[in-house]
């Protein structure tokens, strides 16, 4: 599956921004159902996702739809039983402590895509993998924990920053506060030792797109894959960061020609610089993606 570079959050229980969905751009959309929806309207919600995915099947559209659940020991069976039949193309999962619970989510879905006659194995998970203080230090276990519906990891520095008590998660000179970096770092090798996409943490300053588009860019210099957007406006932005650039390509094919060209060798030049096995690696991974 390519990577997904933009996930835009909407409100589940917001017709406006949901009637833009469509438009907006985004390779996925996460329609929610935790955070930005009240508890009290929550039931409307899960009716509005549910009639929005029966709207727009898969064959349908050229963008995913995900939804956002909430935790495990919250709502999530109620959740996940309203929207499986509409048959979404994976589920976000906050608040994990551990792989068991991205499994257990997993094993509901077996049982609720039987029950709705969804293909099976269809819906993919992306746990929002930082949220609480248990969450950074278990990553480790998801390089020998083999989930098949994985699809994707994120990191969340918001409810991890409320979870341990910081006042901030930024320190003095703006950048992420040591622990928040470290939570990132791991998640980001915890996602590609189980062969996951690596998502960036959500841009909260959405009128500062410049800033959006240079962390953007360092994130996927970094091996990040996309981003969470909260706003359309930041879509475009994100796409591009998170797409390879013209330059690159061309670099790409140059690197897996010469290769090809002088068959059985581990180490080329171009133009001056040299390129190795790694690099070729690294270049035809880019050009599938790409394809």
């Amino acid at each position: 599956m390519p990577n997904i570079r933009s996930w835009l959050f909407i409100p589940g229980d917001s017709d406006r921004k949901m009637s833009k969905a469509d438009a907006s751009g985004a390779d996925a959309i996460v329609l929610d159902l935790e955070d930005s929806v009240a508890e009290h309207n929550r039931p409307i919600a899960r009716q509005k996702i549910r009639a929005f995915l029966d709207e727009r099947p898969p064959a349908s559209r050229d963008y995913q739809i995900w939804v956002r659940i909430n935790a495990l020991d919250e709502s999530a069976l109620i959740d996940l039983a309203a929207v499986v039949g509409g048959v979404p193309d994976g589920i976000m999962q906050p608040k994990i402590d551990s792989p068991a619970d991205v499994q257990t989510l997993s094993h509901y879905l077996d049982a609720l895509e039987a029950r709705d006659g969804v293909p099976a194995g269809h819906i993919k998970i992306a746990p929002v993998a930082t949220e609480t203080p248990a969450a950074p230090l278990r990553l480790g276990e998801f390089a020998t924990v083999k989930i098949s519906r994985l699809l994707a990891m994120n990191w969340g520095a918001e409810d991890l920053s409320a979870a341990i008590g910081a006042a901030t998660n930024l320190a003095e000179d703006g950048r992420w506060a040591l622990t928040f970096r470290w939570a990132r770092s791991v998640m980001l090798l915890a996602a590609k030792s189980s062969g996951a996409q690596a998502v960036e943490t959500v841009y909260v300053n959405f009128r500062d797109l410049d800033g959006l588009r240079a962390t953007s860019r360092a994130a996927a210099r970094e091996g990040f894959t996309g981003r969470v957007a909260i706003h359309p406006d930041q879509v475009a932005i994100i796409n591009d960061a998170f797409a390879p650039s013209a330059e690159d390509i061309a670099l790409a094919q140059r690197i897996v020609a010469v290769f090809e060209a002088q068959g059985g060798i581990g180490t080329i030049g171009i133009d001056g610089e040299m390129f190795d096995i790694p690099h070729l690696k690294r270049a035809v991974k880019l050009l599938a993606s790409v394809r």
